[in-house]
């Protein structure tokens, strides 16, 4: 689809120029990869004439799809980049009232898990325009627990997100009537015309894996779950000068996003002492490495059980490995593949993985993924909104 729905506005300005010169690099990237795209004079002709006419122009849906495979191929963050041809990209640029998205959503959901064989997948919803700011998702991902404030200070479910939980409870969500620590929490979309709406979250788009151990058989009875589709909501996804802020997108979980950070961290789950105390390890110091055996066992425990449900996961040894490959092949085709070490190097275990013991090129690249300090902050405290 080519000049879609952007509306009209005053003829060429300067800050168009910044439009242009992103469009005009992106082109090229898209053109000199993509050599059955055919001449690129005159889609960059049109392209000029667009941003002329409306300050912003359309992508191709080839051009986008194009475009988000290669935004997850240069996030500096992502450790599972080997897999960037397989996105399947979702053109949902036309959908834009807040009902409209939750529902995709929702679909997001359900077709990403494809019973348990996750596909890599991203919605992309319309763009920012001069004339029509783009929807919002306030959430960090499509699903996230709650986390809800005891009297005495501590918090049942998920610490992380106890104000962004009060704050929708101030909104009008109902918990349910015996709040538990695993409570999905309702998906708040907002829209320059509507401000900010809840929807709950319907049951058949959330897959949880009950979590259980090889050998440990009380380890069941802590009633620990995780959800198994990990789709991150509230980044920015810029191709070609054009912002997306509403472009949900997911891969599959490594083990120890969940188990040495969501259940371990002392600010989150802090599994960790429950852990120990039930394995019958000496806590009464450090040396003893307590927190490490705890840990580890918490780790087997997601990939066990992750497996034993036949969901998508991976270790955190193999997703190593495998990240050297994409590195080699992209070094092989002539890229830069800018990697944050402090991301890369996996929290249990670090420098017994590859990924460890060298440095990396670290100069941002684009099309790419952003996280707005804004959003972030929409997602922890539940507001403000975008458009007051």
């Amino acid at each position: 689809m080519v000049g879609g729905p952007v509306a009209e506005r005053s003829t060429g300005s300067a800050d168009t120029e910044p439009v242009r010169a992103a469009a005009e690099q992106f082109l090229k990237l898209f053109h000199a990869e993509n050599p059955q795209a055919g001449s690129i004079g005159p889609r960059i002709a049109e392209v000029g004439r667009e941003i002329d006419r409306t300050g912003t122009y359309w992508h191709t849906t080839d051009e986008l799809t194009f475009g988000a495979r290669v935004a997850w191929r240069n996030n500096a963050r992502c450790i599972g980049r080997l897999y960037w041809h397989s996105l399947q990209v979702r053109d949902l640029r036309t959908v834009s009232d807040a009902g409209d998205v939750a529902a995709q959503c929702f679909d997001h959901l359900r077709v990403a898990h494809n019973d348990g064989k996750i596909r890599p997948m991203i919605s992309v919803f319309s763009p920012e325009t001069p004339t029509r700011p783009a929807p919002r998702i306030w959430n960090e991902q499509l699903i996230r627990y709650a986390g809800y404030e005891q009297p005495d200070g501590r918090v049942l479910g998920d610490p992380r997100y106890r104000t962004f939980t009060s704050e929708l409870i101030q909104r009008g969500w109902r918990p349910p009537e015996l709040p538990g620590a695993f409570d999905v929490l309702p998906l708040v979309v907002e829209t320059v015309e509507e401000g900010p709406r809840v929807f709950q979250l319907p049951g058949q788009a959330v897959h949880e894996v009950p979590l259980e151990h090889p050998e440990l058989g009380w380890f069941a009875d802590l009633g620990m779950r995780w959800h198994a589709v990990p789709v991150i909501s509230n980044n920015r996804l810029e191709i070609g000068g054009v912002s997306y802020p509403t472009a949900p997108f997911n891969g599959w979980y490594m083990g120890t996003e969940i188990g040495a950070r969501n259940l371990a961290d002392n600010d989150r789950y802090d599994l960790v002492p429950e852990v120990a105390e039930r394995m019958g390890l000496d806590t009464s110091t450090e040396s003893t490495l307590w927190r490490d055996r705890a840990l580890v066992e918490i780790n087997r425990a997601v990939l066990h059980s992750f497996h034993l449900n036949n969901v998508s996961i991976t270790d955190h040894h193999t997703e190593s490995r495998r990240f050297l490959t994409h590195l080699e092949r992209e070094e092989r085709a002539g890229r830069r593949c800018p990697t944050d070490w402090t991301w890369i190097v996996p929290p249990l275990s670090g420098s017994q993985t590859p990924v460890f013991h060298r440095h990396y090129n670290t100069t941002p690249q684009l099309p790419n993924f952003f996280t707005d300090t804004e959003a972030t902050h929409r997602a922890l405290q539940g507001g403000p909104p975008a458009f007051r």
